[in-house]
């Protein structure tokens, strides 16, 4: 099926600008998951081992979820869960509405396998994600949520906006990621800065504590950070409990090809991976397993998969891998686990 998708599919999609693309992608998504046939042949397709993992307070059946950034507005959770992920996370999703950033903002380096892109956290907003997530929801995987502010919102005003973003969906998530990291959201990354995120963090971790059911937050952080400011992020976030998602996209362009230096975005795709797994190695090393941890960035087989693990993620997941190697790739990756021998093998 990989195969298939590679030679026919995959070239069907990339005569479309990328945008163009994804969209059709996920509303195609959106009305197969309304056919029960579809969600039970496509579940049937993308079957594999199971690999049980808890964490985060949750079960997963397998450690390899969905990035956030693929399903924005949270129109197809349903289907994509047919795909053997062992958990979405959907969004990025603000309070408000938004139309994000300029057209053309997502582009395609098929030679590297990678994407840049400046979307600019175009959604719907916080209420119409929750409208299609009491429509869809329960799942039979956890769903975590990403949360990410209004480009018109004031850093002074960033806690208010992601807490009044969770208020609306905390009865549909089962994680919440705070997203901090984007490079296409104007000063965003400036609340990775230790008064400025303890500032946000602290109504979240209080709103949290006084729900009848109480549910992880993490924090989505830059590859880009030094040192200095990565070990202040993970301590000011293991103090209040928040888990760690490592990392996001990168603003640096080493191994592209010079027509890329100057487009920009955050670069994701197989050349983030040795950025994304330093930044992962620090992260569990600063964490000492004290809150979980998701790996993401660059994982685009098994290998690359188990990689993360390796590096002391808890879970791991894929976005831009989909892109190139299709639907079945949570399929592939599972199977090289099981041949490699996971979970033994990925603790060596």
């Amino acid at each position: 099926m990989s195969f298939l998708y590679r030679k026919l599919v995959r070239r069907l999609l990339f005569a479309m600008s990328p945008e163009l693309a994804h969209n059709t992608a996920i509303r195609s998504a959106a009305v197969l998951q309304n056919f029960e046939l579809a969600n039970v042949i496509t579940r049937f397709l993308s079957k594999a081992k199971d690999f049980p993992v808890a964490a985060a307070g949750l079960k997963f059946k397998n450690p390899v979820g969905l990035a956030a950034g693929f399903d924005k507005d949270c129109e197809a959770p349903k289907f994509l869960s047919r795909l053997g992920f062992g958990f979405l996370e959907l969004g990025t999703v603000t309070l408000r509405p938004q139309n994000g950033n300029p057209k053309p903002r997502l582009f395609r380096v098929n030679e590297k396998k990678a994407l840049i892109n400046r979307m600019g956290f175009n959604n719907a907003g916080a209420c119409q994600a929750a409208r299609s997530l009491a429509r869809l929801l329960p799942l039979d995987i956890p769903v975590g949520i990403n949360i990410g502010k209004n480009a018109d919102c004031p850093l002074a005003d960033a806690p208010k906006n992601y807490l009044e973003a969770v208020r609306i969906l905390y009865p549909y998530g089962d994680y919440f990621a705070i997203n901090i990291s984007s490079p296409n959201t104007l000063q965003l990354r400036e609340l990775h800065q230790k008064e400025k995120l303890e500032r946000l963090l602290d109504p979240l971790a209080e709103f949290g504590a006084g729900q009848k059911i109480k549910k992880t937050f993490f924090i989505k952080i830059s590859p880009d950070l030094e040192t200095t400011e990565l070990e202040s992020v993970v301590s000011t976030a293991v103090k209040r409990g928040f888990g760690l998602i490592a990392a996001n996209t990168t603003v640096r362009r080493e191994g592209l090809p010079p027509r890329w230096k100057n487009h920009e975005g955050g670069l994701s795709g197989k050349p983030l991976k040795t950025l994304a797994d330093e930044t992962l190695k620090k992260t569990a090393a600063l964490a000492a397993r004290r809150v979980p941890i998701m790996g993401v960035g660059g994982v685009s087989d098994g290998r690359s998969a188990v990689e993360k693990l390796r590096l002391g993620a808890d879970l791991v997941q894929i976005y831009s891998g989909l892109i190139y190697e299709g639907p079945f790739l949570v399929k592939a990756i599972l199977e090289y686990m099981d041949k490699a021998g996971y979970p033994c093998s990925h603790l060596k």
